[in-house]
């Protein structure tokens, strides 16, 4: 063999050795990028999720406000149910002290 021959060989196998990094980097990369678009996709659904926590939230200490508020409705409501028959009781006893029926 002459030096020909076996410069030829050697850049035979550098391009053979070159492509197949060539092919294994590439895999690597594709590999990153479907990493990357996973976290991108990921990262937008927590973002997604956050918002709609948050309003979820939202929409909740306004209806917990709403039945504090409806509460103390009803709260100031039996307190003037039992004024107004407290007020009746006294009335149909003064109607009796008068000689009246109840």
């Amino acid at each position: 063999m002459d030096v020909t021959t076996i410069g030829s060989l050697l850049v035979g196998v550098a391009a053979v050795v070159g492509g197949l990094v060539t092919y294994l980097g590439k895999r690597g990369e594709n590999a990153l990028t479907g990493y990357s678009s996973l976290t991108n996709d990921l990262q937008e659904e927590r973002d997604r999720l956050d918002k709609k926590v948050t309003e979820q939230a939202t929409t909740i200490n306004t209806q917990t406000t709403t039945i504090a508020t409806m509460a103390a409705s009803a709260a100031e409501q039996s307190a003037l149910r039992a004024a107004d028959q407290a007020e009746i009781a006294r009335l149909r006893a003064l109607v009796i002290d008068h000689g009246g029926q109840p």
